[in-house]
């Protein structure tokens, strides 16, 4: 008898242990903080850009424009074309309040160029078209996948989203881009 007791306590004690641990752990991911926070912003903001682009029909790749002094691929979604085109970047923009950053990226050879954004360059207050995706999100896009992160965009720190843009054939051909400036 006195086995069995001490069993069911020592049973009792780890399931204990293990909801205080979990509980623990679980505290600073349920807690609204400021990184959480953040990270729903740049998720409403993704909604929003995928959703707005998403109204306008099929992103496809139709011929050249020139964007920021260089020549790039057009980039639609139906029959809009999006280069040069900052409508959809700024409702987004505006829609997500202060300090929020919306861009459209075309695929050109191994690069993505900025075609719509109101991201401004450093120097002086011009929108950064023609530049081109860098760092850990061109590496993350190339493999197919979205990165979610802090990531410096022309020289300013955002916390930021980039996913994919695939045609009807499911090929990635440019990148969605949001963030907000810390």
């Amino acid at each position: 008898m006195k086995s069995i007791v001490l069993r069911s306590f020592k049973k009792a004690h780890v399931i204990g242990m293990l909801v205080l641990a979990v509980g623990l752990l679980a505290t600073p991911v349920l807690m609204p903080g400021d990184g959480n926070a953040q990270d729903a912003r740049v998720a409403k903001s993704m909604a929003a850009l995928k959703d707005q682009t998403t109204k306008l029909g099929t992103p496809k790749i139709d011929g050249n424009d020139a964007v920021g002094g260089r020549d790039a691929p057009a980039l639609y979604f139906g029959s809009t074309k999006m280069n040069n085109n900052f409508s959809v970047v700024d409702a987004v923009a505006e829609e997500g309040g202060r300090g929020t950053a919306a861009t459209l990226f075309v695929k050109s050879g191994d690069d993505y160029i900025r075609v719509a954004t109101n991201v401004s360059t450093r120097i002086g207050s011009g929108r950064g078209l023609g530049t081109t995706l860098t760092g850990a999100p061109l590496a993350s896009i190339k493999a197919g996948n979205a990165y979610y992160g802090k990531t410096p965009v022309l020289g300013t720190p955002y916390i930021s989203g980039y996913e994919p843009i695939k045609d009807a054939s499911g090929a990635t051909i440019g990148v969605y881009f949001v963030g907000y400036t810390k």
